[in-house]
Parts: structure tokens; sequence; C-alpha cells
């Protein structure tokens, strides 16, 4: 993928610990010029720029010992003549959930008419490189599953490398690094539109300086060690978490005026003002902020606001970045992505001029295409939010949360590798994400045989959830039949297999398994107090596991070996009425301990233990007495709710594949509303208690697809779709999606007792359309 650049970095540097180092080409362009394009990959991040002007973000996440390479074309950013190319790379040599600990480098290369005009080298100088210690190197962890706060000490000449002729800074020496292997980038590129804030929601002074008897200390602030890379609290040059805490409103006041960014704000010491972007979303946040004399200038932010005001801890993160500027003029931006819908900025000393606030969004660009409206207003709002949930989880990988983690977690991926399948008509993040899985083979630290929780990450500790190992395999066949990627299905049968066999030792004398290792999670609810000895949940998930893998490998053994297991736990757990969440040894015997949750009845109906026809009185208490007002009702009490992820999925999904299309849109509104309307996306919880943009519950756009638009099934690698009107309670709806490289657009009205509908778009698909139910 390089025709002559190598890996480099600052001599003896590769391995330390969160380290910035920009490196800079100048090129002349000549007028007529034909193309310039600039193909580059780093370890872990970089952003690029031309001029002081923002292009792009990346790389792509790849598995351990690989890097996915991008490449940008740069001829419209080029001005004729002199040209600064700069590439800003955080090296932060520590393991995270977010990014792999591996060492640092960039690798760049620069054609202008397909010729080479600049490579990384050790050989010729035409990169040169400089450590940025603007950006203070030792500080707190953002959170325990990422990696580093940002902490900026700034003067108005930290930026004139990335723009001036002379830098006048001191070239670092280079070398070259390890060799590497190298993955095409996979996956689009994001647009980084810039979002302002809709309005000034709140302003007000603060006290600083307020000893508290008791600091939020966290594990990633505290656990720094050989299974947690970062600096000790002792070595720490600030700790931001701190300062934050050691503040205190004392006045507020609700504005609520519209932001207009080209307006100067001007905040002096102990002033604040809070901006709501209306919608939460995630990108990289910045301002333009003009000083006469030192300012320090903090800036918080979340997903919602917690009593009027920002809770900068409320996600165990720490969101806050802090910039210390001398007099001067700064356009400021993070280098790392965060998920807001409030900003609140703090002068902690100093005064300001404040204008442009922004985010550069940070979003998946594929879903264009894919529109949806009805006559209901409240399922509009939750589709607009799935879907703004899913571009915000979905650019390289599946994550879980761009907050927090922004890891890439299998299970969730089951979800939403079916919203991309609809929204954007491919399966590009999820083939990425599966061939991180399996190009790497074995994974330290984890037992022979298992997949990692999530990936690309590092598990120094070991932990990994085994019942995320066997969603994998239950996702595995359903991306066969969407993308028929024979080579990477052929892959994963080794990968499979040693999986399925790392299970076999923890089979009981009755086939289930009993005792497994690490963390056994069914869901955030009661049900993962139930794990052990034998979880039942875990068993049905496994059975279905084994029959996916027996259909897609053509091995009737495990298709036979599901078929006993499923009527096993029949025999064990169903005691009449509900199945029971798990049995324990007792004298050498399992009996059932009694306990029974929501969630564990809906794994029963997904993974075919049971079904409407073979359990018709449990099938009508789940569809009739269950669901989002069960608590209001007060109906089986001895039965633990469930909570979104998963049970409250599991059970819509389950709506939609028994024909219950009414009762599947009624509930959606019961558990989705009031997140549309809070924040513009769809949360982790039924409450507010951690992330409020969580990648699985983009899943509601495609029940909306399904249940409300009638587009039952789309076969993107046959060009076919199947279009069913249901009996649901709209007047009309309307939507569209994309199909190969047209669009699709779907339409029906209710006419007495009749639909009326059209079907156009500019798309090659054959659509078959089944008679309306009665």
């Amino acid at each position: 993928m390089f025709r002559y650049a190598v890996p480099v970095w600052p001599e003896g540097r590769e391995k330390e610990i969160n380290l910035t180092v920009g490196f800079r080409t100048v090129i002349m362009m000549e007028r007529g010029t034909e193309s310039c394009r600039i193909r580059l990959t780093a370890s872990s991040i970089y952003r690029l720029k031309v001029n002081g002007a923002f292009v792009g973000h990346g790389p792509a996440r790849g598995p351990h010992g690989f890097f996915r390479v991008d490449e940008w074309d740069l001829t419209d950013k080029l001005a004729t003549g002199f040209n600064i190319v700069s590439v800003e790379v955080a090296g932060y040599n520590a393991n995270s959930y977010y990014l792999l600990n591996q060492p640092s480098f960039l690798q760049a290369e620069l054609t202008v008419n397909d010729s080479i005009a600049a490579a990384t080298s050790v050989k010729r100088a035409d990169f040169q490189a400089f450590v940025l210690t603007e950006r203070l190197q030792k500080v707190q962890r953002y959170s325990y599953q990422r990696t580093f706060v940002e902490y900026y000490r700034l003067t108005a000449t930290s930026s004139n490398w990335q723009t001036q002729p002379d830098p006048n800074r001191t070239p670092a020496l280079l070398e070259e690094t390890a060799s590497l292997n190298y993955l095409a980038r996979g996956v689009s590129y994001p647009e980084f539109k810039r979002r302002a804030p809709d309005l000034i929601a709140r302003s007000g002074t603060f006290a600083q300086g307020i000893r508290r008897e008791q600091y939020w200390r966290d594990r990633s602030l505290t656990a720094i060690g050989p299974l947690l890379a970062g600096y000790k609290e002792e070595e720490l040059e600030r700790i931001i978490s701190y300062d934050m805490e050691e503040t205190e409103t004392l006045e507020t006041y609700e504005q609520m005026t519209p932001y207009i960014g080209t307006e100067r704000l001007t905040l002096r010491r102990g002033q604040f003002y809070i901006v709501d972007f209306g919608v939460n979303t995630s990108g990289f946040i910045g301002c333009h902020v003009i000083c006469r004399a030192r300012v320090k200038l903090f800036i918080a932010f979340d997903e919602i606001l917690t009593d009027g005001d920002i809770d900068f801890l409320r996600l165990s993160c720490v969101n806050v970045i802090g910039f210390e500027l001398e007099a001067g003029s700064y356009h400021l931006e993070s280098i790392e992505p965060y998920t807001l819908k409030y900003a609140k900025l703090l002068v902690m000393d100093g005064e300001a001029n404040i204008a442009d606030v922004c985010i550069r969004e940070f979003k998946n660009p594929d879903t264009h295409a894919a529109a949806f409206h009805c006559s209901d207003p409240a399922l509009n709002a939750i589709f607009q939010a799935g879907a703004e949930t899913f571009n915000q989880n979905a650019l390289d990988l599946y994550m879980d949360c761009p907050s927090r983690e922004r890891a890439g977690w299998l299970c969730d991926s089951y979800f939403m590798s079916k919203v991309e399948y609809v929204l954007s008509g491919t399966s590009r993040v999820e083939t990425n994400f599966r061939e991180n899985l399996i190009i790497t083979g074995d994974f330290p630290f984890l037992p022979s045989g298992m997949i990692p929780m999530c990936y690309p990450a590092d598990h120094y500790n070991g932990r990994f959830i085994p019942n995320w190992a066997l969603w994998y395999v239950v996702e595995l066949e359903q991306f066969d039949t969407r993308t028929n990627n024979r080579n990477l299905i052929a892959k994963s049968e080794a990968q499979v297999m040693k999986l399925l066999d790392y299970f076999r030792k923890f089979q009981n004398e009755y086939g289930l398994l009993e005792n497994l290792e690490s963390w056994v999670f069914v869901e955030w609810s009661k049900a993962n107090e139930l794990v052990q000895d034998v979880n039942f949940p875990t068993n049905m998930l496994y059975a279905g596991a084994l029959d996916a893998a027996g259909r897609l490998y053509d091995n009737p053994e495990l298709r036979n070996q599901a078929s006993r297991l499923r009527e096993t736990i029949r025999r064990f757990s169903f005691d009449g009425r509900f199945f029971n969440d798990n049995a324990v040894r007792v004298d050498g015997e399992l009996k059932l301990t009694g306990e029974k949750t929501e969630v564990c009845q809906y794994y029963a109906f997904t993974f075919d233990i049971a079904n409407p026809e073979s359990h018709p009185e449990l099938w009508r208490i789940l569809a009739d007495r269950f669901g989002p007002r069960r608590a209001e009702r007060g109906d089986f009490l001895e039965v633990a709710p469930a909570n979104a992820f998963i049970g409250n999925y599991l059970r819509l999904d389950l709506f939609s594949r028994y024909g219950e299309g009414i009762k599947l849109l009624d509930e959606l509104s019961g558990y989705f509303s009031h997140m549309a309307e809070a924040t513009g996306t769809l949360w982790e919880n039924i409450d507010v208690r951690a992330s409020c943009n969580h990648g699985f519950a983009s899943y509601v756009t495609y029940w909306l697809y399904k249940e409300a638009l009638g587009i039952r099934s789309i076969d993107h690698r046959n060009k076919h779709a199947i279009v069913q009107f249901s009996n649901v309670d709209l007047e009309w709806c309307q939507g569209s999606l994309p199909c190969g490289n047209g669009i699709m657009e779907l339409s029906w009205r209710k006419v007495g007792q009749s639909v009326a509908y059209e079907i156009g778009g500019n798309h090659d698909y054959t659509v078959e359309v089944l008679p309306y139910p009665d």
C-alpha cells in the first residue's frame, strides 16, 4: 500500500505513554496540477490538516498487528504555491476497550500526479516531526475504557508549525519502527460536518477552589499498573477532575436564546454559559477564543442536564477538556471525539471572548437515503433518534456508545448489523468488524477458543463474556445471508469450532452449560444475579448458537445437539407457567431456585425453546400483561422486569416475528418516546443512569421499516424486496432506503378497508407484494 514511506516516530519514544507528535511536509503546487493525494496510517490516532484547515481523522481500527490505511484527496484543499500538509498523531501506548496498545508511528505518503512528493522516512527529510508538549502528557485517563483526557497549554504561536514556513521548533530525530501489516480502510469516510448549538440554555457564575472531603477516584485513576496503563496519581501534571469538583455553581439563569456563532460572548473569571446543541451528537468539540491576557478555559459536557447543570462525571468518565491560553487568538478543537447535547464553557481565570462553538460531527455517512414518516409523530421522532444513534455508533465498528467506551462489542453487533443493512444497503462496517476478529487468531489473556467481548481491545485482566461469543455465532449465520462472503465464512469455521470446543468442557451430565467462567451476562437486570450454577437463558442462547453453526457449516451433529438441549431446557426450566432462570447444585442434584425473570421468557421464545403454539398461555401473558406499563398495573411481581438491553428488544422482536405489529408500534412509543424527546438519541437503559446514545438501540429503525412501512425483507445481494403491509394503527406511511446505486421509495395510505400503495425510486430491484393480512 506504500511505495516509499516507512513507519517512523521520534527516536526511542515509540512506547512512551500519551505522546503527541506533529508531522509536516511542505509542498509547492503548480497551477493545473491534476491531483494530490495522501495515503497514511498511524498508531494510535491522527488528525490531518492542510494549511491549518481540518481535512480528516483516522485511521479505521484494525486488529492486533494490522493497520488500516486511509487515502485522502487533497487536490481541492491546496493552493497554488506554498502549502503545508500536517498530521498530528496521538500515540497512547495504553490498553483500552477503544484502541489497542501498540507502539506509536506515522506512515504517510503524498503523491502529486501519481509521483511521490513526500514520504515518511529516515533517509530523507520530507516530513519534519515535532513533539507537541502543548498537550499535557501526564494526565489522567478519560475513563477506564478509553485513554486520556485532553489538557492543553497553548501560546499564540503554538499552531504556527501547521501554517508558517518557519515552524520555529526543533525537529525530533526520527527512527524507523517495526514493519507492519496493512488492511484497506473498508468503510466510508465521515463527512465531518460542523454543527453549531441551537441555544444558549443557561448562564451563571461559579466558585472554585472549594476543597472536598471526598473526591471522585474512579478505577481509571486508582488502578494504574500492570493491568491498566497510564500515569499514577502522584505523577500527574494536572488532575482536571479534581479541578472541576472544586467548582460550585453560585447563580444560574435560564436564557433559552438562539445561539449565533458569529456573536462573541465575553466570559470573565467565575462565569459560564451552557449551550444546547438540540440533539445528542458525537464529534470533536471546538470554539474560537480571543484573549488579551492569560486565560484558563474548561469545557465540560454531557448528554443531559442534571438538576439544570452539567454533571461531568455522570458516565464515570471525565467529560471536560482544559485549555490554558496565553494572549492571542485560538481556533480550539479536541483531537478526540466526544458525545454531548450540552456544553458548559467555564472561565477559570482571566477573560475570554468566545465564538463559533461547534461540534465537528464524527458519524457514519452512508444512511442519507434512509427516510421514514408516518401519521404518528411519536414514531417519526423515534425513527430519527434511532438513525441518529446508529450513525454515531457505526463508523468503523459497531460500538456500544460513542462516549464512555467507543468499544466494538459483540451482541450489540447482532442488532446493529441488521440496521446497517437496511439504513445503508451495505454491510461494510460488519465486514470490518468480522475481519478484525478473524485475522488475529487467538487472543492474548483469554482462554483458547474464546472470542473477546469487545474488539479491537486489550483484555489484560482476562475478562470476557462467554454469552457474547455465542451471539457472535448467531450473527455469523445472518452475515452469511446478507453478504454471501464465503471467504470470511470459510475463515471463520475453525474459529467457531474452536469456540464450541471451549464450551464442551462446561457441559454437565444433562448437556447443560454449568459454572461458566468470567462474566456471564444475560442483561442489565436481576437476571444477571441468577447466572450460576446452570443459567437457562445462557443455555437457550447456546442452543441457538449450536443450531446456527450446524446450518452454516452443514453439521447435523451440532443441530441434533441443539435439539436435545432445547428439550432438556424445557424439562428442567419450565414450571408449568414460566421458565425459571437458574438451577443450583444441592447435594449433587440440580434444583430450580424458583427465580424467574421477564427476560428469561424472551430468551425462550427467541431461541425456539417455546413458541405461541407450544406455550399459548405464557405467550398471552407476555404479550398482554408484560411490557412498558406492567409496573403501573402491578402484574406478576414475582417475575423480575426486563431492562432495555436486551430484554425489551427481544420482546419487540418477538412481536415482529409473530405478527403482533400493532403491539410493537404501541410499545415503541412507551419504551422510546421519552428518549427521543429528551436527547434525540436512544439509551442504554430505560433511564439516564448510563449512556443516552447506545448502538443497539438503533434497532428501532429496523422494526419501523418492517412493521410500519411494510418492507418485510430486503435482499441487496439478489436485488429483491418483499413488501407486506401490516394491520397497524396508522393512517399512512412513507419512506425510502438505499438499494444498490439507487433508492427505493414506498408509500401507503388506508382507503376504507384497503391500502393504496405506490412503489417508486430509481432502483433496479424486483419487488414482491404479498397480500394484505386479514
